[in-house]
């Protein structure tokens, strides 16, 4: 694979400079069933080496295990990346609890169990993970601003908002970027958030750009695909009817992906970047990887081109698509967007 590094993009109007592609790091400890962790840390060596310097993280990725993983690594070279971590989903010893909390007091606790864990005095992106309606944004963005001025953060994001409360956080305090979900299966924040972010020039960081894998065609069943550990297994997409459906879906990024000579993989990476392009928006996807080679062939999509006539035959799947990106949509911008 090539050694050419990937591009750069400002994240926000006046945010740091990083790769036009970034790392999730989620799934080095949870959820995608078990890691070989001399591979992980390859891998992350192998972001570097490729230009792939906003590495992101969160407090909920195995309890806190998944920033401490991380910490040598940052250690490392603090200087050469951008480390981006998230509050607001609690966890406890109950394995099926998820609570959401963007109260100060636990912001202010979250923070210093993140900065504990990574080893570091500042974290560079701090992000609020999911959205509590129920807590105003002047005290939730108020008490993210705090940190901000104390040093412990450099810049605010969010996560899984809508248009109007990104409009709304924003005018609390400037918002560096906006992670979300966003593929070729999933654009339901093209209703709102997409042109808000635009507008107002916070940076979009697509989270599971690759459907969770499923838009590498790597799945003709996932129910027998999928080891026991893996999440995705109980993802309404990846089930059943659902699945057949949406694997026939994946037709013609195959025939696109064979015309270029790529993988299905790099084709729906490099149409994120395009249809970014289209609202006029940075963009810096973060898919995630525990391989040296896919972390390659993802930072190399970051080059490919696709013309106007295969944007055209891209453009219906995700209405076609059979099942929703989660089992629970509530805590999702998409539920609050209607």
């Amino acid at each position: 694979m090539s050694t050419e590094k990937i591009a750069t993009v400002r994240l926000g109007t006046d945010g740091p400079e990083v790769g036009v592609q970034g790392f999730g790091a989620m799934g080095i400890s949870e959820f995608y069933g078990g890691t070989d962790e001399a591979a992980a840390r390859d891998t992350l060596d192998a972001a570097l080496e490729a230009g792939v310097t906003l590495i992101d993280t969160a407090d909920i990725y195995g309890r806190g295990a998944n920033e401490e993983f991380l910490a040598p690594f940052v250690a490392a070279h603090r200087d050469e990346i951008t480390l981006a971590t998230k509050y607001a989903i609690e966890r406890t010893d109950d394995p099926s609890y998820r609570g959401i909390r963007n109260d100060r007091a636990y912001i202010r606790e979250s923070v210093e169990g993140s900065l504990r864990r990574l080893g570091v005095e500042t974290i560079d992106l701090y992000y609020m993970h999911r959205r509590d309606p129920a807590v105003p944004f002047a005290e939730s963005v108020g008490a993210m601003a705090e940190l901000v001025k104390e040093g412990k953060v450099k810049y605010l994001g969010l996560s899984e908002v809508t248009g109007a409360e990104l409009r709304e956080a924003h005018a609390v305090h400037p918002i560096t970027a906006l992670q979300s979900e966003w593929s070729l299966f999933s654009r339901d924040v093209e209703r709102s958030a997409v042109g808000a972010a635009a507008e107002l020039g916070v940076a979009f960081v697509p989270y599971s750009p690759l459907g969770r894998g499923f838009l590498t065609g790597a799945f003709a069943d996932a129910a027998k695909d999928l080891s026991g550990g893996d999440f995705r297994k109980f993802h309404p997409r990846f089930s059943g009817e659902n699945a057949e459906k949406n694997v026939a879906l994946l037709a013609p990024v195959r025939e696109i992906a064979q015309a270029h000579g790529v993988t299905a993989a790099q084709v729906a990476l490099a149409w994120v970047q395009q249809r970014a392009q289209v609202h006029g928006l940075a963009v810096v996807p973060i898919p995630g990887t525990r391989k040296r080679s896919r972390l390659e062939e993802n930072a190399a999509a970051t080059r490919i081109t696709l013309s106007a006539e295969e944007l055209a035959l891209l453009e219906p799947i995700a209405g076609q698509v059979a099942g929703d990106r989660y089992a629970d949509m509530s805590s999702t911008s998409a539920a609050r967007d209607v």
